[in-house]
């Protein structure tokens, strides 16, 4: 079988669609480049489509009914949406899932120190990252930091055309004899890096009488908590309750002489993230209730309140149920059991300038179509959800009668490595779950590539199978 290139199948009508959707999927892309700034864009988006928050009708007491859209964030870093279906929730809904974690470089809770002249802060990387990438790259930094007192200061530097940016230093190249002789693992350590801050050292000014400066005591240090003062009202003990992310800085760009691609941070897995929720916004009345999921913590094991296998899910569900007049032990059970799942997570781009690492007739590539990976995991599939024969076929059905092209694929050749999505989580209610996304070049790096065709197709496919899927 061999993939078609789904550029051919296009006509002006569908040409124009794709790319309004991508410039709005850039756009997502730039707002959030963490968990908390992703949720904030995403309520934005669903209260502007009817969305009312879920806690709100529980205060209320309010029964839904079909029709009715809700949502519920969780921590400020997890969301979950509804559109009610005509059908009773016991049998099943039918479940669009993605994270909105990516890897990046984390600051630790006691960062700040100084250093032959330079301000560093000091961090800790977040899921799987090849070290060497980060260094040398413009970098910004997102966040927020909570005072004692429980005010939010929200932190963003490094995006704005006037802002600064930071970066992590690298030896240079003549110096770099014994370095490069090192395996890539080793070549940058993790303790390695650090994030540069700073460079000039805060000068005191001393009573008029005397007109004499002095440096403070570690300068440069003091320089930097000086500025965080004037500028955010923080204190270097406030580190302690701050999460502060680093990421790339720079906004999300068209790719190619062709402006075929596109060219991000972050985009495993909020691709998938974005085109689900344009689906879920974009579906009219179903028979089975559409759900959105979107998760934090996928990149380190779905763990944590934030993360998949929290209750979070099951508990909304609950409550959901509750207000529809069905709630019991036994319905929420049947209503997982019985619910259809797309795991909307990227697949691994083949990438010809290292065709070693693919089997290239189950791989996917750019431009042919969203992606289903039956099965993802490591070495005999482990730690993979298998998706059943019947649940496959009943999805192509339905997206063959609406002309979604697709593409299966694997992650990489036998044995090369491996990975895993939230899927298996999912599938340990008995609900059906495959994994199905958009194909990425540069997968983890700081730059991840996407084609925009497949953004395209992957919105359409998640659609249709918020309307057809019934199994």
């Amino acid at each position: 079988m061999e993939n078609k290139n789904v550029w051919e199948t296009y006509n002006n009508r569908q040409l124009k669609e794709l790319e309004n959707l991508n410039a709005s999927y850039r756009s997502f892309l730039d707002q959030g480049k963490t968990e908390r700034e992703c949720i904030d864009t995403i309520v934005n988006q669903l209260e502007e489509a009817g969305f009312t928050e879920l806690d709100k009708m529980i205060k209320k007491g309010k029964q839904l009914k079909p029709g009715d859209q809700v949502y519920r964030v969780w921590m400020n870093k997890s969301i979950v949406a509804y559109r009610i279906g005509n059908r009773p929730l016991s049998e099943g809904m039918n479940i669009l899932g993605a994270h909105i974690d990516s890897p990046r470089i984390d600051i630790k809770q006691n960062p700040l120190y100084e250093d032959g002249g330079f301000a560093y802060l000091d961090t800790h990387y977040y899921g799987g990252i090849k070290k060497y990438q980060w260094v040398t790259i413009p970098l910004a930094l997102h966040g927020v930091i909570v005072k004692k007192d429980g005010t939010t200061v929200e932190i963003c530097i490094g995006e704005e055309e006037d802002d600064p940016v930071f970066f992590i230093s690298d030896l240079l190249v003549h110096l770099s004899a014994e370095q490069l002789e090192k395996k890539a693992a080793k070549v940058i350590e993790g303790e390695a890096l650090d994030l540069i801050v700073g460079n000039k050292p805060l000068i005191i000014k001393k009573e008029e009488k005397d007109k004499k400066e002095t440096k403070a005591k570690e300068a440069v240090k003091a320089g930097i908590l000086d500025i965080l003062k004037q500028t955010y009202d923080v204190e270097e003990e406030d580190f302690i309750s701050a999460e502060l992310e680093v990421v790339p800085a720079g906004k999300a760009r068209e790719a190619g002489l062709d402006k075929s691609m596109i060219l991000a941070y972050g985009q495993d897995d909020r691709v998938c993230a974005y085109t689900s929720l344009k689906a879920m916004m974009d579906t009219e009345q179903t028979d089975r209730t559409a759900c959105l999921i979107l998760v934090d913590k996928e990149e380190i094991g779905s763990v944590g309140a934030t993360g998949m296998q929290s209750r979070f899910f099951e508990n909304s569900v609950a409550e959901l149920m509750n207000l529809s007049g069905e709630y019991s032990e036994l319905a929420l059970r049947r209503c997982l059991a019985n619910s259809c799942m797309l795991s909307s997570d990227v697949s691994a781009g083949f990438d010809p300038s290292f065709a070693a690492a693919f089997e290239k007739k189950n791989a996917a590539f750019l431009g042919s179509g969203m992606v289903f990976n039956k099965f993802t995991g490591a070495r005999g599939k482990s730690g993979s959800n298998d998706a059943n024969a019947e649940y496959i076929a009943h999805l192509r059905n339905i997206l063959d009668e609406k002309k979604v092209l697709y593409q299966t694929a694997e992650l990489g050749k036998v044995d090369f490595g491996g990975g895993g999505t939230i899927a298996y989580i999912l599938a340990l209610y008995g609900m059906n779950v495959i994994d199905s996304g958009v194909a990425v070049l540069n997968m983890h790096a700081p730059y991840e590539a996407t084609s925009k065709a497949d953004v395209y197709e992957a919105y359409r496919g998640y659609k249709a199978f918020l309307e057809g899927a019934d199994l």
